[in-house]
């Protein structure tokens, strides 16, 4: 059993809460830059007095319509300025934060409504709203719906009346122990649960990570364009690190990402793996489609070895010069395409492979690989800039003692450990077993503290021979090939391994022109095409050589649709729901077996 502990470096009064940052600045430094809000195809820099105002605003609204301290108010939008005012003027008002994913069915709405008992929930679009209506009547705590784009200055006008010392009273009615949001899981087995996370975990984590995790990134003129959906808790702890750290904040989405990047341009990035991957494959069939394919090869394969390089004694100077001549045709052009001044960006929610992330800092972007979960407020794990060892999570951030049980479950305690589920003890008493929270992750510590994720606990396949299989590691090298989208590795109880693959519909426009395919080929077609089918018994072979002849992928079925959120295959956090999947292709399966 093996264990690493790192003291925190920031502790906090018990009265602490989230607020304190926000209006702290306003009255030291009122004119500090603290947000860029976009306003047409411009960005209109917000001040620290600004922001503390738009929240006091707000904040007097939500007190003039009847929210009590402790009260639940739900937040339903796509990444925008306003979630963070929002956010901000609900923590003010004394009340709890409720995140909802914008793309939940009504039916998620409702049970996120109805179990944490939300008062008040803000709404972005027709749909939202009619996804709320269609389930009012089923929840009678809600007393509000309010939409962000049309109602805020009636809910502010709401609020004239009320005093400023009444804020501040509501304000300071919180302290670090007391609950700031419910964050419920994407419920990737079953439905969905709320973690109960304090001011305290997040003003800590967030503090601790900024000095002693990232603080090579958070310096003075950094900025971060916050594209993840706010729902979820990575988002939503670095909209908290930034507004503690004095961190730039700006706001986009998949949509609008490429020009606002590149008007923007951040100094870092957070992202999810899979943000990565669709980056490098891109550029790749880009080059390809131009005739430049060998030439984007060889860089890659230069940028890989210039990044190993740096972690064995650094490059020679054949070496150097190969990577100054491909900075200038293809290194350049890829930072460009994020901006042009992004250096780092962290990722996590998955693994990221290990030859992406020494090809990105080959490129001049050093992606820091983290780990953590909801219920770790996000990071419990991160790699530094001057202490990275790509292919692990990282080390603990300071305040985090990470711990390697018997059976290889990684647990975890800290700063960062949320105080239980909501309304619900039986899963709280599970989690939180013997003071560790139990992550379900199943990992390895090495010999310097850098924690490797290698599974999960109850993703772990075992064979009819009895081999325990991890899917993993598998799948991350699956989706690393540019014709993949998404895959599922099973054979729980049979006796060889297989897999579902479904196809990248993007990737297969450049593919079909550079194979002399007919722009009007179907996926469904695709699929059974001799020359897709040859790329990915490429991708298999790549993918089997990680693993024994074992736990080897021996069949694989190319489906003909993609696994989306919208069929209920994904999370809103693009994590594959092994048991709905399973369900779903369960044909598909079994013909794998029978045929």
């Amino acid at each position: 059993m093996r264990e690493l502990s790192v003291p925190a470096m920031v502790e906090v009064p018990d009265s602490t809460n989230l607020t304190d940052a926000p209006f702290d600045r306003a009255t030291d430094k009122p004119g500090q830059i603290v947000l860029r809000r976009k306003i047409g195809d411009a960005w209109r820099a917000v001040t620290a007095g600004e922001f503390a105002a738009e929240i006091t605003e707000v904040a007097k609204g939500l007190i003039a319509s009847g929210i009590e301290p402790g009260d639940r108010v739900a937040l339903m939008a796509k990444t925008r300025y306003e979630w963070t005012v929002l956010d901000y003027a609900i923590w003010t008002a004394g009340a709890v934060a409720v995140p909802i994913y914008e793309t939940s069915s009504a039916e998620q709405v409702e049970w996120i409504i109805s179990d944490s008992g939300t008062k008040a929930v803000f709404a972005e679009t027709d749909k939202h709203h009619a996804e709320i209506a269609e389930v009012r009547d089923r929840l009678p705590d809600l007393l509000h719906v309010w939409g962000i784009e049309g109602d805020l200055d009636a809910l502010i006008a709401q609020g004239k009346d009320v005093s400023d010392d009444l804020v501040q009273e509501r304000r300071r009615s919180a302290g670090s122990a007391d609950l700031a949001t419910l964050v419920y899981t994407s419920g990737t087995t079953g439905r969905p649960k709320g973690c109960e996370l304090t001011h305290g975990n997040f003003v800590l984590t967030a503090r601790n990570a900024i000095q002693g995790a990232i603080a090579e990134v958070a310096v003075d003129g950094s900025s971060t364009l916050l594209f993840l959906p706010l729902a979820h808790v990575f988002a939503r702890l670095i909209e908290v690190a930034c507004i503690e750290g004095g961190i730039v904040l700006g706001h986009s989405d998949i949509a609008n990402l490429l020009p606002d990047l590149a008007s923007f341009q951040p100094t870092f990035l957070l992202a999810v793996p899979r943000v990565f991957e669709k980056v490098y494959n891109g550029a790749e069939q880009k080059a390809a489609a131009d005739g430049k394919g060998k030439i984007f090869a060889a860089a890659a394969d230069t940028a890989i070895a210039y990044s190993r390089a740096l972690q064995d004694g650094g490059p020679g100077l054949g070496l150097k010069v190969k990577h100054k001549v491909f900075d200038v045709l293809v290194y350049g052009k890829l930072r460009a395409a994020v901006g042009g001044k992004v250096q780092y960006a962290v990722s996590g929610g998955a693994a990221l492979g290990e030859r992406l992330g020494h090809f990105f800092r080959g490129v001049g972007i050093t992606i820091l690989e983290g780990y953590g979960l909801t219920e770790t407020t996000a990071p419990a794990t991160v790699n530094r800039p001057t202490q990275i060892k790509i292919g692990t999570v990282g080390r603990p951030i300071p305040g985090v003692t990470v711990k390697i049980a018997e059976d290889g479950e990684v647990l975890i305690q800290g700063v960062n450990i949320l105080t239980g589920y909501w309304n619900n003890e039986t899963a709280s008493k599970e989690a939180l077993a013997d003071g560790w929270f139990h992550t379900g992750d199943i990992g390895a510590l090495d010999d310097d503290g850098y924690l490797k994720i290698t599974g999960r606990k109850k993703e772990i396949l075992v064979t009819a021979a009895g081999k325990n299989v991890a899917p993993a590691p598998l799948e991350d090298r699956l989706r690393a090939n540019p014709l993949i989208s998404q895959c599922l590795v099973v054979g729980d109880g049979r006796k060889f391994i297989s897999a579902l693959i479904t196809l990248d519909e993007e990737a297969l426009g450049p593919w079909k022109a550079q194979h002399g395919k007919p722009e009007s080929m179907t996926v469904e077609e695709l699929r059974v095409d001799p020359d897709v089918i040859a790329e990915i018994d490429g991708a298999v072979a790549e993918a089997n050589k990680s693993v024994s002849h074992a736990e080897a992928i021996k069949k694989y079925e190319i489906l003909g649709v993609d696994f989306t959120e919208e069929a209920g295959h994904m999370t809103p956090s693009l994590k594959v729901k092994r048991n709905v999947v399973i369900k779903d292709f369960a044909r598909e399966i079994e013909d794998l077996y029978t045929s």
